[in-house]
C-alpha cells in the first residue's frame, strides 16, 4: 500500500501567475498609506512571506512598524488585490489542473505559501483553484518561511485528525526558499522552473527533483506514488538547452 502523503504547494510561480497583481497591490497600498511611489521596486518578493515583505518595505523606507501599521498594510493590500486580480495576464501554470486531479482522493493537498491566507484565497479563487486545497500554512502565520511546515502539519492534524510526519510531506515550489523549507525539516522537495529561477539554479539549491514545468503529470505522480521517495538522487526532468 502506498503511503498517504501531505502535498504542499507554493502559489506564485508554482500554481499560478497572478499577472503582477500582488506587486501592484502592495505598491498601491504603500502609496495610499505613505505617499511613496513604487515603494518595492528595489525589493525582491520571490520566496518570502508577505509579513517579511511588509517589514522589508518599512525598513527600506525608514518607517515605523508600530501603531498597528502592519494591520493597515494588510487591509489596504487586500483591498487593492481584490481589484487587481481581475486582469487578463493571470493564468494557471502548465500541468497544474491535471496534477491536482491526479492527487485528489489519494493524498492530502494543501498550501505552504508566503501569501496571507486571505490573499491566497483571492488569487486562487480568481482561477477556480481555491476549493481544491484542504488547509496548510500562510504568510500571516509567521515571517520566517521555514517555520511554516510545522504550522501546516498542525493545521492538518487539527482539521482532519491525520498526523503527518515531515518525511511524509512533499513541498512543491519554484524558489530556493521553498527548497530550504523542506531541507530544514527532512521533507521531500520538488522544484519547478516556472518562476524566476532556472532548473539549474534550483538544482544547485539542493532540491530532490527539478522539473521545467509540471505538465508531465505521470512523472510527478510517479515520484509521489512510487513507494518511498526518500533517498532519491537530485535530477532535472525534461531539461532543455
Amino acid at each position: 500500500m502506498n503511503t498517504v502523503r501531505l502535498i504542499l504547494f507554493d502559489i506564485d510561480g508554482t500554481l499560478i501567475d497572478a499577472g503582477g497583481a500582488g506587486g501592484k497591490s502592495l505598491n498601491d497600498a504603500f502609496y495610499e498609506l505613505f505617499s511613496i511611489k513604487d515603494a518595492f521596486k528595489n525589493i525582491r518578493f520571490d520566496g518570502k512571506t508577505d509579513l517579511r515583505i511588509f517589514n522589508e518595505g518599512l525598513k527600506y523606507h525608514k518607517l515605523t512598524d508600530g501603531n498597528g501599521i502592519i494591520d493597515s498594510i494588510k487591509e489596504q493590500y487586500l483591498n487593492h488585490l481584490r481589484l487587481e486580480i481581475d486582469n487578463d495576464k493571470r493564468h494557471i501554470k502548465p500541468g497544474i489542473a491535471a496534477l491536482i486531479e491526479g492527487l485528489r482522493g489519494k493524498n492530502r493537498i494543501g498550501l505552504l505559501t508566503g501569501n496571507l491566507r486571505a490573499g491566497a484565497e483571492i488569487k486562487l479563487s480568481s482561477l477556480g483553484l481555491w476549493q481544491h486545497f484542504e488547509g496548510g500554512a500562510f504568510g500571516d502565520k509567521h515571517e520566517d518561511r521555514n517555520r511554516l511546515l510545522p504550522i501546516a502539519v498542525e493545521d492538518f492534524y487539527k482539521n482532519t485528525g491525520v498526523r503527518f510526519s515531515y518525511s511524509q510531506c512533499v513541498i512543491i515550489g519554484d524558489t530556493p526558499k521553498d527548497v530550504d523549507v523542506g531541507k530544514a525539516h527532512g521533507a521531500f522537495t520538488i522544484a519547478v522552473a516556472t518562476g524566476p529561477y532556472t532548473a539549474g539554479e534550483l538544482a544547485g539549491a539542493g532540491v530532490d527533483v527539478v522539473f521545467n514545468d509540471l505538465s508531465d503529470t505521470n512523472a510527478v505522480l510517479a515520484l509521489i506514488y512510487g513507494g518511498t521517495i526518500r533517498g532519491k538522487s537530485k535530477r532535472i526532468k525534461d531539461e532543455r538547452g
